[in-house]
Formats: C-alpha cells, sequence, structure tokens
C-alpha cells in the first residue's frame, strides 16, 4: 500500500483553513539549528551526509553534519545502553548548540531514525516526542539523494519540527506555522514508493505525533479524533512491532492525546482522565523504570498531574494517594544531581499535595513529610537566586507549622511558624508586594493570638 495514499484519503484531507498563513514576521522570524549525526550502518553508505543536504533545501533549517568519530554502540535502544545514548547526545547537543539532533542507525535492510532535544525529558513546553520514538524506513532510500520521495522527506522534517521544544511564544507560532505547511503537503504529495506494510506502525506513529503537536492549542474535537485514528492503526498492525519499547511508545502517544483532550475539550473530561490514566500506565507496562526510566519518569510525573486534578473534581481521596505515588516515582529518576531545576519542582508539588493529603487524612507525619519536600525545593529556589518563590515557599511552610500548633496546641510549631512567616514578610515588603505582605501580616497576627 501508498503511505501517502492512506494519508491522503483516511485522515489528511485539506481541511478549511490549512492555507491560513501568518504574518510575514512571525512565519520568517526563525530558523532551527539541526544536527544530523553520521549513522550508524556497519557498511560503506554515506546516508546521514545525504540526509543532510536534503534538510538544507528547507529554508527554516540551519543543518549540520556531525561526522566526528565515536562507539555508537549505545545505539541498539537496549539495556543500560540506553543512559549513554541521551548523555552522548547531551554533550553533542551541548557542543553544537542544536535543537533536534537526528540520529541514524541501520537494522538490518532498514535505517530507524531518532530525534534528541536538550529538554526532552524535563517538565515544560517540551515536545510529545521521545527519544525513543523511532521512524523506520527503509535503507534503500538513503543510498542517493533522488531515491528519497519528497513525502518521506516532509515525513521527517515533520519530525524533526513535532520534537522541538517552543520554550517562547514566537517559537511556538513558527513551530505550528511549519507543521500548518508540512501536514498541508503530506495531505497533497503522492511521491511515495510502496514502502510496505512492516513500516506503517512507525509511520503511522509520527504522522499522529505531527498532527498532535500542530493541535496542541485547538479546541477541536475533531482534530483529535484524526490523532486517535492514527494511532488506532499504528496499534493495528502491533505484530509487526519486534522491540516491545515501540508498543510503549504508542501507547504513550494515547495518553498524550486524552491528556490534551482532558485540556482542550470540556465533553466528557471523566472519560478522558481515565483514558489518559490507562493509557499512561499501560505504556509503563512496556517502557520499565530499570530499562527505560526517564521515559517511564516523565510519564509517572504526567499520572500524577492527573490523578491529583482527578481527585480534585471527583474528591477520590485515592486518588490523591496515588498521585503523591506517581510523584514520588518521578522524584526518584529525575534527581537533584541530573535534573536540578526539574526536580525543584517535583519537590514543590510534592510539599504541596502532601500537606493537602495530611490535612484530609489528619497524619501530622506526612505534615512533616511536606515540609521536608518544601525544604528540599529550597536546595535549588534560594533567598538570593530567587527571592520571591523562595519565599513562597517559606510561607508554605509557615502554614503547614501554623495548622500544626493550631490543631495540637504545641508552642513550638507556632513559634516555628512565625519564624517562617517573618523570613517571607521581609521579602515581600523589600519587593514591595503589597498583597502579599498584608497576607501574611493576617497570618502572623494569628498565630501570635494562639500563642497569647
Amino acid at each position: 500500500m501508498f503511505i501517502t495514499d492512506f494519508l491522503k484519503h483516511a485522515f489528511l484531507t485539506p481541511r478549511p483553513g490549512t492555507t491560513e498563513t501568518l504574518s510575514e514576521e512571525e512565519a520568517l522570524g526563525i530558523n532551527f539549528n539541526i544536527v544530523v549525526i553520521e549513522f550508524a550502518e556497519n557498511v560503506e553508505h554515506a546516508s546521514g551526509e545525504i540526509l543532510s543536504a536534503l534538510l538544507r533545501q528547507k529554508s527554516y533549517l540551519s543543518v549540520s553534519y556531525f561526522d566526528e568519530p565515536f562507539n555508537k554502540n549505545f545505539l541498539n535502544l537496549e539495556g543500560r545502553t540506553f543512559f549513554d545514548f541521551i548523555d552522548k547526545g547531551q554533550t553533542i547537543l551541548d557542543k553544537t548548540k542544536a535543537d533536534v539532533l537526528v540520529w541514524g542507525c541501520r537494522e538490518h535492510d532498514k535505517i530507524r531514525l531518532n530525534f534528541q532535544t536538550a529538554s526532552q525529558y524535563e517538565k515544560g513546553n517540551s515536545s510529545f516526542v521521545s527519544l525513543l520514538d523511532s521512524l523506520y524506513l527503509p535503507a534503500s532510500l538513503f543510498e542517493h539523494a533522488e531515491t528519497i520521495p519528497s513525502s518521506i522527506l516532509e515525513l521527517i522534517c515533520g519530525a524533526i519540527v513535532s520534537t522541538l521544544d517552543t520554550p517562547n511564544k514566537q517559537c511556538e507560532i513558527r513551530q505550528k506555522y511549519l507543521l500548518k505547511k508540512i501536514i498541508r503537503e503530506l495531505s497533497i504529495n503522492n511521491s511515495a514508493q510502496n514502502l510496505g506494510i512492516e513500516y506503517l506502525p512507525y509511520i503511522m506513529n509520527f504522522l499522529a505525533l505531527i498532527y498532535l503537536s500542530y493541535c496542541r492549542h485547538s479546541n477541536n474535537g475533531k482534530e483529535l479524533k484524526i490523532v486517535n485514528n492514527l494511532l488506532e492503526n499504528a496499534i493495528k498492525y502491533q505484530d509487526l512491532i519486534k522491540n516491545p519499547l515501540h508498543l510503549g511508545c504508542i501507547y504513550n502517544h494515547f495518553g498524550q492525546l486524552h491528556e490534551q483532550a482532558v485540556k482542550n475539550l470540556d465533553r466528557s473530561p471523566a472519560k478522558h482522565y481515565k483514558n489518559a490514566i490507562g493509557s499512561y500506565q499501560r505504556a509503563q507496562k512496556y517502557l520499565g523504570k530499570y530499562i527505560y526510566p526517564y521515559d517511564y519518569g516523565f510519564i509517572s510525573y504526567k499520572l500524577s498531574d492527573l490523578l491529583y486534578d482527578y481527585w480534585r473534581q471527583k474528591e477520590d481521596i485515592q486518588a490523591l494517594r496515588d498521585s503523591v505515588f506517581n510523584l514520588r516515582e518521578a522524584e526518584k529518576i529525575f534527581t537533584y544531581t541530573l535534573f536540578p531545576e526539574f526536580w525543584a519542582d517535583i519537590e514543590g508539588e510534592l510539599g504541596h499535595r502532601l500537606n493537602v493529603l495530611s490535612h484530609l487524612t489528619n497524619n501530622n507525619a506526612i505534615a512533616e513529610m511536606a515540609i521536608n519536600a518544601y525544604k528540599n525545593r529550597q536546595k535549588i529556589i534560594t533567598e538570593k537566586r530567587d527571592p520571591f518563590n523562595w519565599a513562597e515557599t517559606q510561607e508554605n511552610i509557615g502554614n503547614i507549622y501554623y495548622r500544626l500548633g493550631r490543631e495540637t496546641n504545641d508552642r513550638n510549631f507556632l513559634e516555628e511558624s512565625l519564624e517562617y512567616f517573618h523570613d517571607a514578610l521581609y521579602i515581600f515588603e523589600n519587593m514591595e508586594l503589597s498583597d502579599n505582605a498584608r497576607r501574611l501580616t493576617i497570618s502572623i497576627a494569628k498565630a501570635s493570638d494562639l500563642l497569647a
């Protein structure tokens, strides 16, 4: 079957708005730095160079080819070599300042492409694409530039643009604009060879990622149905998937899809919560924390947020407990040493959720755990580096001590609360934040009255 025929007639027909353009300033203001790394082929081919030359035809990409020698044995994606994969990629990212690295590895008669960014496994406006997401294509396509169909090149470009992190609004606008153009091109281009059915699940997976990245900020349920259709077609051919980790990636994207539905759609939120949670949990069965810890840990982080929001809607305290458990799982993987900023975010959220759980269960031991989590956050969010957020954390700790003191009539707790309140008040007054200072003045008065 022709992949582009499936693409054209099943789900990517031109839609109203696909020819819509942005302003010239928005559309043309940013180019992205792409580094193609010499492919691990074990044969005398220059596939990486050929792909680099083709990508340079795209005006929105600044492409360079990295051919410095290094051992590429870690590219098999299995076992503890995966850590080496991430670490080597990070070294190259730091050296080249690339927005995206494109890795190529030959597996028999196929080339596997993977895409890496510097903040792929960190909180923020990160992409939906994991380093484990693999685009398999026939190795024969990369033997000569003219043998790569233009639709396949557009697919690779779509994968690259989907992988981009968008740390600011301008990058986000640029990414969405490019994805719209790529989707339009894919919907009308019929230049692909008959790739064979064995490539279908991987191509469907990446088409889903391209469309999911495009409709990140869309409230159109029809677009999310297109993504669901793509992923269901990928799963339909799961018998062709030789490595279970690729199934884990697809179920991870089902989770991302339903999470987007939770954010963007008002209808049936409970249904989408359950589907997102179930899909993420299923993905973790394939992406175990001892072999693929960063994917497992990031899914745990996503699950924690979903379970917490579900608890707020349904007041299901078990969901809150499960939220805390998943944050603890993420905390074990995104450590203070390797991911200090993300770890600090996790500790702050953990402090808040443990505090809520301690209040609901009347458990002082959990409250002490919440205080410890907040103090952990302050190892990164220091008074000198970030006085406002440091002061907010001081206030949160003070509130916990105040509650413990009020409930137990323990003067030590109340005195601790006053100390933390005054530390926060000093910062807010210096920053001339009158509302924050007024709130703390009231808290100090309450704690003082109890002590009196």
